[in-house]
């Protein structure tokens, strides 16, 4: 899909985009906004294993977010405690700039599982703002421990149906 001024498309993640989307979470900014981050993020060792493992896993569904051929980011579908939820990463060069909104779209047109829930730190206004444009809503709140802070947060729950 284009947006104004970009070809937005998404294809599976490959084990070789991994070393680009690992370069992405170490951006302070982005950890302090994702907050609900791994323990130790900097560790590319067990990224690389944890998502070489993931990509294997049927019940996931990544995908590399690719604007004008170039990496942009991730967004994928994974299972929690039997919920299917929704998680992306942009690059920080990205950000403000439509590309979470029009990739989360387009990758709600392949993955079918609904519902489908999303999870947000409670001062990340972007992220919410792309699940509600996205068609998310807003059900409820949860507290837990955020690695990228350190401490316990707030977390706002959306939620899509169709």
């Amino acid at each position: 899909m284009e947006d104004h001024k970009h070809t937005i498309e998404l294809r599976p993640t490959t084990i070789a985009d991994l070393e680009i989307l690992f370069q992405f979470q170490l951006d302070d900014e982005g950890r302090h906004l994702a907050a609900f981050t791994s323990q130790d993020s900097t560790d590319k060792e067990a990224y690389l294993a944890k998502y070489t493992k993931l990509l294997d896993n049927p019940t996931v569904n990544n995908q590399t977010i690719i604007v004008d051929s170039v990496i942009a980011g991730s967004i994928a579908k994974f299972v929690m405690e039997g919920d299917a939820e929704i998680t992306y990463w942009i690059d920080k060069n990205f950000w403000g700039k439509g590309v979470a909104t029009t990739a989360l779209k387009n990758f709600l047109t392949i993955e079918p599982a609904r519902p489908i829930f999303g999870r947000v730190a409670f001062d990340n206004l972007g992220s919410q703002k792309v699940l509600e444009h996205c068609g998310f809503v807003k059900i409820g709140t949860d507290k837990g421990f955020a690695n990228a802070r350190q401490k316990e947060i707030e977390e706002f729950i959306f939620r899509l149906d169709a």
